[in-house]
């Protein structure tokens, strides 16, 4: 996406809005497909950036792919992947290609790749991924930008992770399928989008368990086949929404919402004063946001903690709620960097290290702004909803990393926002009606 998002304050959002599929979910899943050969069906795959880029890390490596846009079907047929190096180019655009190295590892031996890339939230640090697979037998050399791993048969171990890290957990349990006999990850990450992977391995034939306290055991060596699978719903886009509602003053109905992953957003939520109706079994959220939202502090942390990727535009709420609150976020050192494009719009945050002081005020004011990152891209882009007057927000590239098409999805809730190209002769405008008429 280039040009920028001219924003007008926008009251009451909301109405039903669907869901999409998991963007942190389907990524992994694309490249666990490598462990297997032929072909497999994904469904309800967002159209973002990252997914796009994926999908031609995987041609390059050999497979053939074909995504349908509009019925969100992803097909791969891995039968001839033969290559194991991934360029530069598509390693710096998203921070988990790195998560193709497991599963090279398992099926080829080898894996040659570029160090990744990604947002600037903070260090991601590869040496969870990296010291793990070394364990398993794996001999790594890094020369300037690029990995080389290789090995001549991966071990089971039992692995220990100093930090419950998502892609160090999903990267060792696709290497340990290519490893005869039984590994063990200790203090494994379980966020969703992991089990929703686990799922997606155990169709294919893997015998993956887990057991208290956060381990997870596999049973390597088994020949894996093809799969068809339908990806989780996005919780990360079901609380950026509720988020959106939230700060206008709207309501919102989300059928598809996994309302059993957001317990505690959810409850902060309600202690802000926001109405809360969860669906039967988990599934569903409704929400009514009231007049007058109260300050309340949160700290990030892995799940079930306080997702980190809702932090940014929750700090937002606070904003513009009654009251005091400290934020404290404990995943990504930088994640707090945005709050500087936030005072632009008049917010009151003080930040001292990891923590992010907070003290409400009556109204925000537009601003031209820039997105740091995809989730503080969203928070400004729901500030500028809020704000009175114009907001601009630039580095559109981020937001389309991460969702498909929100400020569309947005302005389907009642939302003015036009999105400026300056390479176009005018404007590209979508109104609520077109999208309507749209996503019939």
């Amino acid at each position: 996406m280039d040009g920028y998002l001219k924003i007008e304050q926008s009251r009451f959002l909301g109405g039903e809005v669907p869901l999409v599929g998991a963007k942190n979910a389907v990524l992994v899943i694309m490249a666990s497909l490598i462990l297997t050969e032929g072909k497999s069906k994904l469904s309800n795959v967002p159209s973002s950036h990252d997914v796009l880029q994926m999908i031609k890390l995987l041609k390059e490596l050999g497979a053939k792919v074909f995504f349908d846009k509009v019925a969100r079907t992803l097909e791969v047929d891995t039968a001839s992947i033969s290559r194991c190096k991934v360029s530069k180019d598509i390693m710096r655009k998203m921070q988990a290609s790195i998560l193709v190295m497991g599963p090279l590892l398992a099926r080829l031996g080898k894996a040659d790749i570029a160090l990744p890339g990604g947002c600037v939230i903070g260090t991601r640090p590869i040496d969870y991924h990296l010291n793990n697979l070394r364990k398993m037998g794996v001999t790594i050399h890094i020369e300037g930008e690029y990995l080389f791993a290789y090995t001549n048969g991966l071990l089971p171990q039992r692995l220990i992770l100093e930090y419950p890290s998502v892609g160090a957990t999903e990267n060792c349990i696709m290497a340990a399928l290519g490893a005869q006999g039984t590994t063990q990850i200790i203090n494994a990450s379980a966020e969703p989008e992991v089990l929703d992977l686990i799922k997606v391995l155990q169709k294919m034939g893997a015998n993956i368990r887990m057991t208290p306290p956060a381990t997870i055991i596999i049973e390597g060596g088994a020949t894996l086949k093809p799969i068809e699978h339908e990806v989780m719903y996005d919780r990360l886009e079901a609380g950026s929404l509720l988020l959106a509602t939230a700060v206008t003053g709207g309501s919102i109905n989300l059928p598809q919402a996994p309302a059993y992953s957001l317990d505690l957003f959810l409850m902060k939520l309600e202690q802000m004063g926001h109405y809360i109706e969860i669906g039967s079994d988990g599934v569903g959220v409704r929400l009514k946001a009231t007049r007058s939202p109260q300050a309340v502090s949160f700290k990030t942390a892995p799940f079930p903690g306080f997702p980190t990727d809702l932090q940014a535009p929750m700090l937002v709420a606070q904003s513009l709620a009654h009251g005091k609150a400290v934020i404290e976020e404990t995943v990504f050192e930088n994640r707090l960097l945005f709050v500087s494009e936030l005072q632009k719009m008049g917010a009151f945050v003080k930040v001292e290290g990891n923590k992010a002081f907070v003290t409400g005020v009556d109204e925000l004011y537009g601003a031209a702004v820039n997105a740091l990152d995809i989730r503080s891209g969203f928070a400004l882009l729901i500030a500028g909803l809020a704000a009175k007057g114009i907001t601009t927000l630039s580095g559109l590239h981020h937001l389309s990393r991460g969702y498909e098409s929100i400020q569309t999805k947005l302005i389907g809730m009642g939302a003015t926002i036009e999105h400026i190209d300056e390479h176009l002769t005018s404007p590209v405008v979508t109104t609520q009606s077109s999208y309507m008429k749209e996503h019939r």
